[in-house]
């Protein structure tokens, strides 16, 4: 969670550098003949920097992360996203371009004593990490639109959470900014839930639910007979759904091609899709 443009390498020194006393932090000695790695080192297609301890704490706070979970984290770097989220009790995965800060936080892994980790080299565009729950990323906003599209194939409910940058058009469903352990730059999480698939034509009872879908925002209209009672407050978390129509709060799930929930907290509802 570690990777930014080389263009900004100048700015991105300005307080990162001052990492605690987590180990994976601290440099090798000198003569010790171990990787060193420094902040603003050139990468594959960005620089280094680390995200502070803090951050990384919150960001998986707000991935609400449970034990045995499975985390990747995209640009793992030093490791020390996936070694926080596995003494978390999750399972955590790293995956990392530069083999040189692989073995940096795998010597981090073991000298911090957790097994339930994987930190491997490869490229993130190719390894498939379609069984994560959790995903963590800190990359520019290029390089989070083109993850975009294989982050929303994953399977609704899969959080996702990036330090500072954001998914273009995708509005985060939750930020925060760390204002204590954290310098200036780089302190704000993002956090977005992949949205089932709802658009479409729903057969609701003897209505009609027509559902236009933009992420995990909706909009559309429920029709009755020569009817059409446009829908409001209509949104995704996942595969939860909710809107308001004729004056009826919907709240639901989806399920593939079936919907179904409560109305106003107390009638069953149930949909079909028809068609996309």
């Amino acid at each position: 969670m570690t990777l930014l443009y080389k263009s900004l390498a100048a700015a991105l020194v300005v307080g990162t550098t001052v990492l605690g006393g987590n180990l994976w932090a601290q440099q090798a000695p000198a003569d010790s003949g171990e990787y060193k790695p420094s902040v603003g080192q050139a990468g594959k297609d960005v620089v280094w920097v680390p995200t502070p301890q803090a951050l990384v704490d919150k960001m998986l706070d707000m991935a609400e992360l449970k034990p045995g979970e499975r985390l990747v984290d995209l640009g793992s770097g030093d490791g020390r996203t996936v070694i926080t989220a596995a003494k978390r009790g999750a399972i955590a995965r790293g995956i990392e371009y530069n083999p040189d800060m692989v073995a940096l936080a795998k010597r981090a892994a073991a000298a911090e004593g957790v097994t339930n980790v994987t930190l491997e080299q490869g490229d993130i565009f190719v390894s498939d990490f379609s069984n994560a729950q959790v995903v963590t990323l800190f990359l520019l906003p290029s390089l989070n639109v083109k993850l975009r599209p294989i982050l929303l194939e994953m399977p609704p409910g899969t959080r996702v959470v990036s330090n500072t940058f954001p998914m273009e058009d995708w509005e985060p469903d939750d930020k925060f900014t760390v204002t204590e352990g954290c310098e200036a730059y780089y302190c704000t999480a993002l956090k977005w839930i992949v949205p089932a698939k709802a658009a479409g034509t729903w057969q609701l009872g003897g209505k009609e639910l027509v559902l236009t879908q933009t992420f995990q925002m909706l909009k559309g209209e429920l029709r009755e007979g020569g009817k059409k009672m446009e829908i409001s407050d209509a949104k995704l978390s996942g595969a939860n759904i909710q809107f308001t129509a004729g004056g009826q709060r919907y709240v639901g799930q989806v399920a593939g091609n079936r919907m179904r929930g409560t109305v106003n907290g107390a009638g069953a509802w149930d949909a079909t899709l028809k068609a996309r």
